[in-house]
């Protein structure tokens, strides 16, 4: 229900089934994150307006839109399949008849996770499980070294986190674990029904 509801308020379309994928090892087909996960989340963390938040492997661009109504915050959508950026960005026509002043507020860039520049401004990193422990190795080492050169607080969040990749945080990074956002309806028969947010300040 929440699906039909929000897609029809966002003026965006994010719940055909997803039939077409990048058949790879390292890259995890698209699924979007359930509206009601992204209720529970950001009803227990909140974003700024001035922050701005990177979703590795965005699809059609759910997290960004939802993100942007609900906190006027800039998001920045990283889609490496051609045929989902391209849907996003009809999406983004789409969401901005309803909120034109949103504009510079939105962006995709259709290209590799792993070949993204992180900005000197980006502190927010949202992943849905998009990919191999190798491919995020790749990301979280740009993030860090964006840090190095832009001092600032980072946080990672994490829904459905793969054991790998908590294990890589928790032993090989400085990141240490802020919050954890348990999806209650899910979470009893899957545990890893739930967000992680680790933070590096």
């Amino acid at each position: 229900m929440k699906e039909k509801f929000y897609d029809k308020l966002l003026n965006i379309h994010t719940n055909e089934e997803q039939k077409r994928f990048y058949k790879s090892f390292h890259y995890h087909p698209y699924e979007p994150t359930p509206y009601s996960a992204l209720e529970t989340l950001f009803n227990q963390y909140e974003l700024k307006s001035s922050d701005r938040i990177v979703d590795f492997g965005c699809g059609k661009g759910r997290l960004n839109f939802f993100i942007e109504h609900r906190f006027q915050a800039t998001v920045i959508g990283i889609e490496m399949n051609t045929s989902f950026f391209c849907e996003a960005l009809e999406n983004k026509e789409g969401y901005l008849t309803k909120r034109k002043n949103s504009r510079n507020q939105i962006h995709f860039l259709n290209c590799l996770a792993e070949e993204y520049k992180i900005d000197s401004r980006d502190n927010r990193f949202y992943f849905f499980n998009p990919f191999s422990i190798q491919i995020f190795r790749k990301v979280i080492n740009n993030i860090l070294l964006s840090v190095e050169k832009a001092k600032r607080d980072i946080d990672l969040i994490l829904y459905y986190p793969s054991e790998d990749y908590i294990y890589f945080l928790e032993k090989d990074t400085a990141f240490e674990l802020k919050q954890e956002v348990k999806l209650s309806d899910l979470y009893e028969n899957h545990p890893y029904e739930r967000v992680l947010i680790y933070g590096l300040s």
